[in-house]
């Protein structure tokens, strides 16, 4: 009888952490998307007047245009990045000590915390930043660049350097797990070197590229600081729409902003799941 119940008083503890730290807040924040407030009281009223006012705002539109044109951005180049680093680290290191080494080399900069990685470069991209000081004492420009900074430019550079790692880890990962017998296949078969990454790494890395990708729009799409902090005050976030409404006690509204930008992430991350299962791939890959 006991074994029968086993495996769900294992499940307990998890399932009940869970419960109070994740579908509990979620219920709360849906609950109270519903309520009324006028800035100083919050009345218990069910109505859809949060939703409505934010989805029928002007600017909520810009700002998940602008967010998704940084998730885009980013997700490229840190694609780009993390597929080729990762391919180096597996294919081009042979000893899988040093390997795993550079790889962690890959995470040092995640042993300071990530405004100050942020904020560090600032005296690098500014007009007499390091940057701009280099390119002018070598007569590449007369005059500073005041795009490097405070700018579309500076945002994607500093998401880049936060979040390529979320892209590195499942691509390596997912890369260290290919059989090396396929590449001797595809060099008897004629395939050259690029034609095996594309036809044999490529598709066997799809679980890696897809939950890296996942990772990386949902930090950028989620993220408020950067974009306040790189670009100077000139352009916000979806989130930071929401901290302004909580900081003037606009309490039902920012909780549906949070409800309709969680049901974005959602359908993002179930769209993603249409191209690819990512549990069957990270099952065939063991």
């Amino acid at each position: 009888m006991l074994d029968r119940f086993k495996p769900y008083l294992q499940l307990a503890p998890l399932s009940l952490v869970l419960l109070l730290f994740v579908a509990a807040p979620l219920m709360f924040v849906f609950i109270v998307s519903f309520f009324q407030s006028d800035g100083f009281d919050i009345t218990p009223a069910f109505s859809f007047d949060n939703y409505r006012n934010v989805l029928t705002s002007g600017l909520t539109v810009q700002l998940y245009l602008k967010m998704a044109k940084f998730a885009v951005l980013t997700w490229a180049i840190t694609l780009v990045l993390g597929f080729f680093i990762a391919y180096f680290l597996v294919f081009h290191v042979r000893n899988r000590t040093v390997a795993i080494g550079l790889f962690l080399v890959c995470t040092v900069p995640f042993w300071t915390s990530n405004v100050i990685r942020m904020i560090s470069w600032l005296p690098m991209l500014g007009q007499h930043g390091v940057v701009n000081d280099t390119l002018m004492a070598v007569g590449v420009i007369d005059e500073p660049l005041r795009v490097l900074l405070y700018s579309d430019f500076a945002v994607v550079l500093a998401y880049v350097h936060l979040f390529t790692i979320f892209m590195i880890v499942p691509i390596f990962n997912a890369m260290s797990r290919i059989d090396r017998s396929l590449f001797e296949a595809a060099r008897d078969a004629g395939a050259g070197r690029l034609e095996t990454m594309l036809q044999v790494v490529l598709p066997l890395c799809r679980s890696g590229i897809a939950l890296g990708s996942i990772f990386v729009i949902t930090l950028v799409m989620g993220d408020f600081y950067v974009v306040k902090v790189m670009s100077g005050g000139g352009s916000a976030s979806v989130v930071s729409a929401m901290y302004d409404s909580v900081s003037t006690l606009l309490f039902p509204q920012a909780s549906a902003s949070a409800v309709v930008l969680l049901v974005v992430l959602t359908a993002l991350v179930a769209l993603a799941g249409r191209f690819i299962d990512v549990r069957k791939e990270l099952v065939q890959t063991r």
